[in-house]
């Protein structure tokens, strides 16, 4: 029987193996050994939650899916229509074209034609790489446009720390404010410093009863430029680190609490990097302003331990 998410190519390295499918170009599984890093799905399984996915042209939240860009408006279908929002992009349920595939590494491809939620000309290209410091994740974005066009992008996986809910796994995030969020999980302008709030994972500690569906930003940065966040289990048995390059200012964190599926809530963390706050269409707040002939390129990955 043909997997739901379409194709399903496997690479690995060592004791690593990942799996990533054709819908969505989405990171479907990976693993160390016996030790899951994320919390994946099946082949039988599509994603939910989003799992995984490949969030573009935008990440996250867009209120009431319209906006307008260079006089061009448009309109995207509201697929959290409980909040009045259009919700992670479009590419996340499009089948993705296989480029080059080798042991440790996979190029997908997508050319994005316009529609009435995005009426632009987008190439994406997104490689996944895995070696001997883990996951490495590289996306290239092209606007095929004569005049620019809005890019924003954002990836949703799902990190694990043992099979135990996440309370007892031990969370670091380095970032110093959170956006402010109204009750439709849109920025309200308002950036919060994390010190001596309940957000504040600058120091690495337990989740315990924290509820997160937070947008991280000011991200702590090593030399060099990377951000990095991690969950572990206590006595770091598992775990793994998620770092980001100057691309990405943002990790939006969730815990799963609302998870349509009660077995599944706060068993894994959301680390979820992105190139702009939620609702960045409408209000432009750091949109990439993609030129024609201009290839924007950003970084993440995922180092297990």
């Amino acid at each position: 029987m043909a997997s739901p998410t379409g194709q399903q190519w496997r690479i690995g390295h060592g004791r690593q193996e990942l799996i990533v499918c054709e819908v969505g170009a989405t990171l479907r599984a990976y693993s160390v050994g016996e030790h899951p890093v994320i919390d994946g799905f099946g082949p039988d399984e599509w994603s939910h939650s989003g799992r995984g996915q490949v969030l573009a042209p935008w990440p996250n939240r867009l209120a009431d899916g319209r906006y307008e860009f260079n006089g061009v408006r448009a309109q995207a279908a509201l697929d959290e229509p409980e909040r009045r929002n259009a919700i992670h992009g479009l590419v996340r349920w499009l089948p993705w074209t296989l480029q080059t595939r080798h042991q440790n590494q996979l190029s997908l491809r997508l050319q994005l034609h316009p529609s009435p939620g995005y009426p632009f000309s987008l190439l994406l290209e997104i490689d996944y790489h895995v070696g001997r410091e883990g996951l490495t994740v590289t996306t290239r974005a092209q606007s095929l446009d004569e005049g620019s066009i809005p890019f924003g992008l954002g990836f949703h996986p799902y990190l694990t720390a043992g099979p135990e809910t996440v309370d007892g796994a031990i969370l670091h995030l380095p970032a110093h404010h959170t956006l402010e969020l109204d009750d439709r999980g849109l920025p309200t302008g308002v950036l919060t410093p994390v010190e001596g709030t309940g957000h504040d994972f600058t120091t690495s500690r337990f989740v315990g009863p924290a509820v997160l569906d937070t947008a991280f930003t000011s991200l702590e940065r090593d030399a060099d430029g990377k951000a990095r966040a991690s969950l572990d289990a206590p006595g770091g048995v598992t775990g793994a680190t998620l770092w980001v390059d100057p691309g990405f200012p943002y990790l939006m964190v969730y815990t799963g609490d609302t998870l349509p599926d009660v077995t599944r809530r706060r068993r894994a963390v959301a680390i979820e990097p992105m190139t702009c706050p939620p609702n960045a269409l409408r209000t432009g707040k750091d949109v990439i302003d993609l030129q024609p002939g201009q290839e924007w390129t950003g970084r993440w990955g995922i180092t297990p331990r």
